[in-house]
C-alpha cells in the first residue's frame, strides 16, 4: 500500500497534477442525468433482488490541472467509500456477493456489460460513475488504451470475487441479501439518490 501511494505521489509531481481540496470536490460535482437499471437473476448471475444499478452520467468535471483518479478517490472517500484502486475493469464476467462497488471512469472510455450474459451493454466515458449493488454481474467488452477506472467500497461488507457457478448460486444469493445498505451515496453523500432508490424494504 505504501508503494502504491508513493507511485501516486510521483505521478502527481511528474505530471503537475494535484489532488483536489475538499472544497474543490464539491464544486466539481454536476447534477447530471441519472440512470437506474434492474437485472434479473439468470441462474448464473444473481444480480440484486431489490436494488438497481445507478449510473450518473458526466457526474464529475475532471479539469486538466487535477489528477482525475485522485478526484474520484477523494470524492468516494469523503462519502465513506474507501479501499480504492486504480485499474481497468476485468474482461471476464464476475460479481461481488458480500459487498457493493462503485466505479468511476477517470480517463478514457469503456464498454461494459452489466447484469450477465442476458444483461445490457453500456459505454461509459470519463466523468461517469456506476454504483453496483452486490450481486451485479459486470464485464469489460472493450476499452480505450488510456482507460483508467477508480473503484471503491462502503465500510460494511467484505470483498469477494465470484464467477458464474450454478453450484454456488443459492449460497451466494443468501450472501447478497445480507449486505447492508451503505450509509451514504458515494457521489452525493447523505442527500444522494442511492438512499431513496435502495429502499430497505419493498
Amino acid at each position: 500500500m505504501a508503494l502504491l501511494e508513493d507511485v501516486k505521489k510521483s505521478t502527481e509531481r511528474v505530471t503537475g497534477w494535484q489532488r483536489p481540496s475538499s472544497g474543490q470536490i464539491a464544486r466539481l460535482l454536476r447534477r447530471s442525468k441519472r440512470g437506474m437499471f434492474r437485472f434479473r437473476d439468470d441462474g448464473k448471475i444473481p444480480n440484486h433482488p431489490r436494488w438497481p444499478v445507478i449510473v450518473f452520467w458526466s457526474a464529475v468535471q475532471l479539469p486538466r490541472t487535477l489528477d482525475p483518479a485522485a478526484v474520484m478517490e477523494d470524492l468516494f472517500e469523503s462519502n465513506g467509500w474507501g479501499d480504492s484502486w486504480r485499474n481497468g475493469i476485468y474482461d471476464y464476467l464476475h460479481y461481488h456477493s458480500c459487498i457493493h462497488e462503485v466505479l468511476g471512469v477517470a480517463r478514457g472510455s469503456v464498454k461494459v456489460r452489466l447484469g450477465g450474459d442476458r444483461g445490457r451493454t453500456f459505454k461509459f466515458n470519463a466523468g461517469d460513475i456506476v454504483i453496483l449493488p452486490a450481486g451485479t454481474g459486470h464485464q469489460c467488452l472493450g476499452a480505450s488504451k488510456d482507460l483508467l477506472v477508480v473503484g471503491a467500497y462502503p465500510t460494511s461488507g467484505r470483498y469477494d470475487e465470484c464467477r458464474p457457478d450454478p453450484d454456488e448460486h443459492d449460497r451466494r444469493v443468501k450472501s447478497i441479501a445480507k449486505v447492508k445498505r451503505p450509509r451514504k451515496d458515494p457521489v452525493f453523500g447523505a442527500t444522494g439518490p442511492l438512499l431513496k432508490l435502495w429502499k430497505l424494504r419493498n
